[in-house]
């Protein structure tokens, strides 16, 4: 149904013409310029398409050349007695789903119009594993680049689509690159040097691996070199590295269980690993870059905010330590000296970049899973349950909006050409 950046970041002119070419845009931080961005809307106000999307998917539109790309899982649900067998050798205490079989899809909305252009198998799977009922099979969200768009569903396998004729190029269902996810896939792919790379952190194998985007053949796998906790469920974590400029050289900044690693993009040599000391695991927010400095959470257990001095140093150290609304699932934000944390209790948290003291706290009413950006002189935090809640940039809480959908935002927004692309559980939306 339809109604009516800088050096240190990810290279810009690699991506060519895509204006949103992965999640949460060029330099995937959340960073969508000064361009000015609808600030209120609702199911009746400011909405120039909404569009049904079949399937079930938490991955983040990009946008390029007029298009609108996703990806989705179309699900077979499990016997009652396949699911009773299968139960009896889960490890998680969590709501699980269970499959018979996942379909796995490229989805293309046109940007202008809304409709549904193409509707894309990639990948087909029979009983694979369950997943967490706040995940989805496809939740990792794709990278977009010179007509290609590189799909990764974590053990589930990875594809290339070619978009313009909207031919599958390759897959890869290596099962030398499956582990055990316990809660699903959840690490999104990035694109650098002509490799595909990715985080394969399980509770029995953790590793990083790298396909040669032309082939999609493995490129190179480096096994995570840290000494992590005994306990399996301790192990694994849902990351997205960040590749950035570090001292003239390109470095993939990898968060995994218990250690933040550097690796070569090229040949995954790792160039230097710096441990949390302290428990640290099922790590989802990617972390943001900022003048040298790395800001990143440590997920689960203590689960606290680490400022890393990387750039200018012989050997990266953490200058401080922030304890209070480290989120679990949404990824930091950073703008004009200032790191802004959403966390699952519904907590925006404000702290000061310099010193990781607290500017600000305020309760906003819904968790947080989507990852925040900002534009213009908004800032924009997209609540799990519809609501978007938009804030004045600048230390003083001020709040501009909130902004209610019908369905669960999971999926981080994406903006383009003076429109923001938000996905629901249900629908695609086209705010303007």
């Amino acid at each position: 149904m339809r109604i009516l950046i800088p050096a240190f970041v990810l290279s810009l002119s690699t991506f060519l013409h895509a204006e949103w070419p992965q999640w949460r845009g060029p330099d995937g931080q959340g960073q969508a310029g000064e361009a000015a961005l609808a600030v209120k809307w609702s199911e009746m106000e400011g909405i120039a398409w909404r569009t049904d999307l079949p399937g079930r998917g938490w991955s983040s539109p990009v946008v390029a050349n007029g298009q609108v790309w996703m990806t989705a899982a179309v699900e077979t649900p499990a016997s009652t007695e396949e699911t009773a067998r299968r139960l009896k050798t889960n490890t998680s205490d969590q709501p699980l789903t269970l499959l018979a079989q996942v379909e796995l899809r490229a989805l293309c909305v046109d940007a202008q119009s809304g409709k549904l252009l193409h509707n894309i198998l990639l990948l087909t799977k029979k009983d694979p594993q369950w997943v967490h009922q706040l995940n989805s099979y496809a939740s990792p969200s794709p990278v977009l680049m010179k007509s290609r768009l590189y799909c990764q569903f974590g053990t589930l396998g990875s594809a290339c689509l070619d978009t313009a004729t909207q031919k599958v190029v390759w897959t890869n269902e290596d099962s030398g690159l499956q582990i055990m996810h316990e809660n699903g896939p959840g690490s999104t792919p990035v694109v650098e040097s002509e490799r595909m790379i990715f985080h394969m952190d399980g509770s029995d194998r953790q590793f990083v691996a790298a396909l040669d985007t032309a082939t999609g053949k493995l490129a190179w796998k480096t096994a995570r070199s840290g000494e992590m906790h005994n306990n399996p469920q301790f192990k694994k974590s849902y990351g997205t590295p960040l590749v950035v400029t570090v001292n003239g050289r390109r470095q993939l900044l990898s968060t995994g269980s218990d250690w933040l690693y550097s690796y070569d993009p090229l040949s995954g040599h790792e160039l230097w690993k710096l441990p949390y000391g302290e428990l640290g695991f099922s790590i989802t927010p990617r972390p943001v870059f900022h003048e040298g400095m790395l800001y990143m959470a440590t997920g689960f257990g203590k689960g606290r905010i680490l400022a890393v001095k990387i750039e200018g140093v012989e050997k990266p150290e953490i200058l401080w330590k922030f304890d209070k609304g480290a989120p679990t699932q949404a990824s930091l934000l950073i703008d004009n000296g200032l790191l802004y944390l959403a966390s699952e209790g519904g907590v925006l948290t404000c702290v000061d970049v310099k010193v990781g003291s607290e500017v600000y706290r305020e309760r906003l009413g819904e968790p947080f899973s989507a990852s925040p950006m900002v534009a213009g002189g908004a800032l924009y935090f997209p609540g799990r349950e519809g609501t978007t809640y938009v804030l004045k940039r600048g230390r003083e809480f001020s709040k501009v909006s909130e902004n209610k959908l019908a369905g669960r935002q999971m999926a981080s927004f994406a903006a383009e050409g003076g429109v923001l692309y938000i996905r629901t559980d249900k629908a695609l939306y086209a705010v303007k």
